[in-house]
């Protein structure tokens, strides 16, 4: 891999309420944050794990978009929620308490300590980074394209996409925007989407030529829509300004959580040090050896762009 990798990624909202205690929750965020008792000062970050191992739970905020994180009946299934746990449990804390939200509204939430930590695979950007810390990337995933089977258009990345006058699906708010116009796509040829079922159907009825999305996310739309007449091309790592745009993602904290942003880095690496861990922990959500992150990719480096 060279260069640093970047990538924004957008989750949708779920409609359905959560089983089995997961609550789904609305309304306006409640600008507040967690104090010590008895001094009204803000909970310094050393008491921080020591009150999530107290009490035996963690909450967590995710947006509901497979494979990352998402409802599977009662149960909080994805990558992101199945890593965490697997963590979690080694601080000592057993439980994920999740929170169902729209993506855009998961940093204001964690902000407002309506939950600890975002479980949903987000992508550590520069611009996430002057708000909230990421842990260590848990997972890199590149780009591709979903297009009717056959390929009509014949296009393989955003740059074919452009020279062949191809209309290109994205989800609104999504970094493939920028790729987009990077590449030379122009405006009025990019189609913002709601979710992800949305552009496998705009795509089939002929409203979009390609769907652009994480390899990782089209894999799973189309295996989850098997028999669909699409088909997903050859992952690739669009650039900015000259920069490969190679996506990694990670667990998210408030500013001040730095101490259990390190103890959660401390187990993650353990993990994502052993690819055979990594891939028997979520190989079934589509996760394999490539998109482990290396060593050399430091969040540090992510978010300095």
């Amino acid at each position: 891999m060279t260069g640093p990798a970047s990538l924004d990624r957008r989750r949708f909202l779920g409609r359905t309420a959560l089983l089995g205690g997961l609550a789904l929750t609305a309304g306006p965020l409640a600008a507040c944050t967690r104090t010590q008792p008895g001094t009204g000062a803000p909970e310094d970050d050393g008491a921080l794990l020591a009150r999530l191992r107290k009490q035996g739970f963690v909450r967590v905020g995710f947006a509901g978009e497979a494979p990352y994180g998402f409802q599977d009946g009662a149960e909080l299934a994805g990558e992101a929620p199945t890593l965490h746990r697997e963590v979690f449990t080694a601080l000592g804390v057993r439980e994920l308490r999740p929170t169902l939200t729209e993506f855009g509204a998961l940093i204001p939430g964690l902000l407002a300590d309506r939950f600890d930590v975002v479980s949903a695979g987000m992508s550590i950007t520069p611009e996430r980074c002057a708000k909230v810390i990421f842990s260590e990337p848990e997972f890199v995933s590149p780009t591709a394209l979903m297009v009717r089977k056959g390929n009509p258009k014949g296009v393989s990345d955003l740059r074919s996409c452009a020279a062949k006058g191809a209309t290109v699906g994205v989800l609104t708010a999504a970094v493939e925007t920028s790729f987009a116009k990077a590449a030379g796509v122009p405006d009025g040829s990019v189609k913002a989407l709601a979710k992800q079922q949305d552009g496998l159907d705009a795509l089939l009825a002929g409203r979009i030529d390609a769907f652009a999305l994480t390899a990782i996310s089209l894999r799973w739309l189309a295996k989850t829509n098997r028999g669909a007449a699409v088909e997903v091309t050859e992952a690739f790592v669009p650039e900015i300004d000259g920069k490969r745009q190679l996506g990694a993602g990670g667990a998210v904290f408030r500013p001040g959580a730095t101490g259990l942003r390190d103890a959660f880095n401390k187990e993650l690496v353990k993990i994502t040090g052993d690819p055979d861990r990594f891939v028997g922990l979520i190989g079934r959500y589509g996760f394999t050896e490539r998109e482990v992150p290396p060593r050399s990719l430091r969040t540090a480096d992510l978010c300095t762009g």
